[in-house]
């Protein structure tokens, strides 16, 4: 066995104790560190050497820092993305707005669209590489997380369709600022009740102000859809990802406000998404 396959077999039984896919976290580690491919570092394998780097990587890895964090990056619906400490980790499951979405506009594609609290960008983004003629704001109420959002948008030559705009929807004239209506509304709220002890390298290293909204994790929800009366085209549709026990409190919120609600689950068959459209 070779040097580099030893330390990954080493390094994947230190990193056990810390993550579901510590084989994983170990190739992707050194592959960064080797500024290589995954795909190659394992086609190369039996000849590559180890990297000094490689270990200060891993120890950073064993204390929970999360991969994306550690590499500066992460795939989100197949495009490569920027982050930091300073936005949220951009997961599976909210690819499955995304697919909602491209079921939904099919046939007649959206020409505004608004991403709430957009942080990295991911959900905007992934939005305007689907629906090429449209353009779209994302807003958040961190500064830092919309350079991130608008270092992607350069990344993927997408900022001439892209806007992203300082805003906190706590505060009672955001909505003037944003040019509607909008024929698809994307949002990915703070959704986290403030009681739930989270995993180490979420609570540790991602901005608690993108995860917590109250005891129930409802309360971005009580601001977000009232005000979609203003924001939502007439045939428009908002897509709000949701907590795997949050359906019900959401739908009644929705429904509450006037919306006929769709639910959808994620890979894992937990409900994520609702669709809310206005009564006809």
């Amino acid at each position: 066995m070779g040097e580099a396959a030893l330390a990954l077999r080493d390094a994947a039984r230190r990193l056990e104790p810390v993550s579901d896919t510590p084989r994983l976290d170990a190739e992707l580690l050194m592959a960064h560190a080797l500024g290589i491919e995954r795909e190659q570092l394992l086609l190369d394998l039996p000849r590559l050497t180890v990297p000094e780097s490689f270990g200060d990587l891993l120890e950073r890895r064993a204390k929970h820092e999360p991969i994306a964090h550690i590499t500066g990056t992460r795939e989100f619906w197949g495009l490569e993305l920027l982050v930091s400490p300073d936005v949220l980790i951009p997961r599976p499951d909210s690819e499955t707005l995304i697919e909602q979405a491209v079921e939904i506009f099919q046939n007649s594609p959206p020409h505004n669209i608004l991403d709430l609290g957009t942080g990295s960008g991911a959900l905007l983004l992934a939005a305007l590489h689907e629906f090429h003629d449209a353009k779209g704001v994302g807003i958040d109420s961190s500064a830092a997380a919309l350079q991130i959002a608008h270092n992607n948008a350069d990344r993927l030559d997408m900022s001439d369709r892209a806007w992203f705009a300082l805003l906190d929807w706590t505060r009672p004239d955001w909505i003037d600022r944003l040019d509607g209506p909008f024929d698809l509304i994307l949002a990915n709220p703070p959704y986290v009740s403030s009681s739930l002890v989270l995993a180490p390298e979420v609570a540790g290293f991602e901005p608690h102000q993108a995860l917590f909204a109250g005891e129930e994790g409802l309360d971005d929800y009580r601001v977000i859809i009232p005000a979609l009366d203003r924001l939502l085209a007439d045939k428009g549709v908002a897509l709000l990802e949701i907590g795997f026990d949050q359906a019900a409190s959401v739908s009644e919120i929705a429904s509450g406000n006037g919306y006929v609600i769709e639910c959808k689950q994620d890979l894992g068959g937990n409900d994520r998404l609702l669709t809310l459209r206005r009564q006809k």
